[in-house]
């Protein structure tokens, strides 16, 4: 394997409405598990992780099998709320999902603009494990696409992409789910 890895956490012990930084429910450490036994033959290579904490538990499962440590970088975190309040959070999210990139609001673009930038500036050849809006922003920055939801990358799935004279340009998607915005 080679090109930009990005894995989504695994499933998370709580949603995005209930808990502002989770971590791994037993099936989502299970799920991390699965994923650093199938990219173990691969690395080592670097790897980004999100400061949230069902990210770096992901990412914790390939840092032992490889005997490195990842990154954290805070530019690959999930999508900004306009607010603290989880029930706000939630409803707030189920909105932007629906939308496009050129109706948000300018600070939502900027962040969206940054984690292109980030990952284009990576190259390839490492692991990021993220979340699924951002997954969403490469795949749309890829693709042309400015829909905010593109596809639903389920927990632990490995969406490959290549940068090549400063674009992303999807190798695999990574396997979908029917992952509901909670």
């Amino acid at each position: 394997m080679s090109g930009l890895v990005l894995v989504r956490h695994g499933r998370p012990a709580a949603g995005w409405d209930a808990d502002p930084d989770p971590g791994l429910d037993p099936e989502g450490v299970a799920q991390a598990e699965r994923m650093a036994s199938a990219l173990a033959p691969s690395g080592p290579l670097p790897i980004v992780v999100s400061p949230k904490r069902r990210t770096r538990e992901t990412a914790g499962a390939l840092e032992r099998v490889w005997g490195t440590t990842a990154t954290v970088e805070p530019d690959v975190g999930e999508i900004p709320s306009p607010t603290d309040d989880l029930g706000a959070r939630g409803a707030w999210l189920r909105g932007v999902v629906r939308g496009r990139w050129p109706t948000l609001d300018p600070d939502l673009r900027a962040w969206r603009d940054r984690v292109v930038e980030l990952l284009v500036g990576y190259g390839g050849d490492t692991v990021v494990f993220t979340h699924f809006v951002a997954i969403n922003v490469a795949v749309g920055a890829a693709t042309e696409d400015d829909r905010v939801l593109v596809f639903r990358p389920d927990y632990c799935s490995r969406t490959v992409l290549d940068v090549a004279g400063g674009q992303l340009r999807v190798v695999e998607l990574g396997a979908e789910a029917a992952t509901v915005v909670r």
